[in-house]
């Protein structure tokens, strides 16, 4: 017999909402009310995430994030600014004492990360983990120069051609890992970069074109179009296979439903949280 897990598809919600669902999931099975889960979801509308640590005034432009309609939200996860618009984002909670996470984060990530890796091939890519191994590489990621979260390498980065087509980010509270991150499908580098501050055009511009060699949607990649619907159908299956589970889904209750909404009015709707630094 397989172990199960829940899975819940969430559909596209609000910015607020899906940080505050994570968060949900979280302490939920960390009391040891809920499963691990993993979660599907979208936003509506498009939004910019800023890491936890952001500085929110130093690096973001807020006129850009407004008018391009943007929501504006700060994740419980580190890292680095990400905008979700045509992507599958996914979230993994599970505990740290669980037999099939290894205790150090790195390869926490890596076993969590063989789920997505799964995805990519089953819709024909060969994506493959990508190890950070010169110096260089190793420098960059304790001193990462720029705001953008696809900008950098890391371990177990998902790469297909030697770009990045994953980026995910790892919280651990209450004896339980959060590993959430996106799924491109498509990318609109011009409009991203309109949302951070620079010292000028000349950087923006070259941070823009060192970007598009480092970082790369799904259907950039693909002669036929991936919908959202066929990611999620080849992202489920991977999941289940990377984590040799079976599952099944979660429906929350209206108490549960409730919850969320209060942490949605205590956090991630809070100007006080999401402008803090």
């Amino acid at each position: 017999m397989k172990e199960q897990w829940y899975f819940i598809d969430s559909g596209a919600c609000s910015p607020a909402y899906n940080m505050a669902l994570d968060e949900a999931l979280l302490e939920w099975h960390s009391k040891g009310e809920i499963k691990p889960v993993v979660r599907f979801y979208e936003w509506n509308p498009a939004t910019l995430s800023v890491g936890y640590f952001q500085k929110v005034e130093k690096e973001i432009n807020l006129d850009a994030v407004e008018k391009h309609g943007y929501g504006f939200v700060r994740r419980p996860t580190g890292g680095r600014a990400v905008l979700h618009d045509q992507e599958l984002t996914y979230s993994v909670i599970v505990s740290e004492e669980h037999p099939k996470m290894p205790q150090s984060v790195t390869e926490a990530y890596r076993v969590i990360s063989e789920g997505i890796l799964g995805g990519f091939r089953n819709l024909g890519l060969d994506a493959y983990f990508a190890v950070p191994r010169t110096d260089e590489e190793k420098a960059g990621l304790k001193n990462p120069r720029s705001a953008v979260c696809f900008d950098a390498p890391s371990w177990y980065e998902l790469v297909v051609e030697g770009r990045k087509v994953a980026g995910s980010a790892q919280t651990r509270q209450k004896g339980v890992i959060l590993q959430h991150g996106s799924i491109l499908l498509d990318i609109d580098e011009d409009k991203l970069f309109d949302c951070f501050k620079f010292s000028n055009d000349r950087v923006r511009d070259r941070m823009q074109k060192a970007f598009s060699k480092k970082a790369v949607a799904i259907n950039e990649l693909r002669a036929e179009r991936v919908t959202i619907e066929e990611s999620k159908i080849a992202f489920k299956r991977s999941f289940a296979e990377g984590l040799d589970v079976e599952f099944i889904p979660l429906e929350l209750t209206e108490e549960q439903k409730q919850y969320v909404d209060q942490i949605v009015d205590r956090r991630y709707a809070n100007d006080e949280w999401t402008y803090r630094r």
